[in-house]
């Protein structure tokens, strides 16, 4: 296992990777292979449940932050000692919760960042506003009217107003976020797949068509490029399955972070 063997650019930066894996070891073995690439790991509820903090303290040595993202929803206090705990754990960088538990719940969060002595810790709060799993249908089954472009620019301003320093949202969402909440307010945008690539196909009668093709978009509902993602607004983008599932990550990685530079 190798540390990484240079800093992050600043394009880099601004590139964070899901390590969604069942166990560590391989979640070890593609963040040895992405270190000096990006600018944070993000570890989510399944490597989080299955190995604890200890994933936070050996993923975080190979040099990039690490993005907590266990998206707390609970009764402000359970939601405050959560937090509290969090910042603890060397290494986290991002934290988050969902808007929809509510102000009280936002505040007591963000004041579970503020140290004895009243100064701010390192650490950023970020609320979840809709999943970009959710569209406007799956919205309305669990009670929640209007386009989601609505809906998230409200649960941002609301986020803001409660302490927090960003949010996670869609690239669709992005720009009015930016327009709503100004220049320093954090967005996270996750569901982003890289570029269709063209590819060439037969059409049976000895000519060649372009088809275009990318990487699927699995669970996610709304979704964006690496540059649309940037341009919208995105400080930091969130990419999984595109990297993590490619034959070879670290040139999947550059691949994205080509796209971000084009941006």
């Amino acid at each position: 296992m190798k540390l990484p063997s240079r800093p992050p650019t600043d394009i880099s930066r601004r590139l964070i990777v899901a390590l969604d894996y069942e166990s560590l070891p391989p979640a070890l073995e593609v963040a040895d292979k992405l270190a000096g690439l990006v600018g944070m790991f993000k570890i989510g509820k399944q490597l989080f449940t299955a190995v604890g903090p200890a994933a936070v303290r050996e993923i975080s040595r190979f040099g990039p932050g690490i993005f907590l993202d266990l998206k707390f929803h609970d009764i402000p206090n359970t939601v405050a000692g959560a937090v509290t705990s969090g910042r603890k754990i060397p290494g986290v960088v991002f934290m988050n919760v969902h808007t929809l538990g509510g102000p009280a719940m936002m505040r007591a969060a963000a004041e579970a960042l503020v140290q004895g002595n009243g100064s701010k810790c390192g650490q950023k709060l970020l609320g979840v506003t809709i999943l970009t799993s959710m569209d406007e249908k799956s919205m309305r089954q669990v009670g929640i009217s209007g386009p989601p472009r609505n809906r998230v620019v409200r649960l941002a301003k609301l986020a803001q107003q409660c302490g927090l320093d960003g949010v996670v949202a869609s690239v669709q969402e992005a720009r009015d976020i930016r327009k709503a909440c100004g220049k320093d307010f954090l967005i996270v945008t996750p569901g982003v797949r890289p570029s269709p690539k063209p590819r060439h196909k037969h059409n049976g009668r000895g000519a060649t068509q372009h088809d275009r093709t990318g990487a699927r978009s699995d669970d996610q509902a709304r979704v964006a490029t690496p540059s649309e993602a940037i341009r919208a607004g995105a400080d930091y983008i969130v990419v999984g399955r595109p990297i993590t599932g490619a034959a070879d990550p670290a040139i999947a990685a550059e691949q994205i972070l080509s796209e971000i530079g084009q941006a």
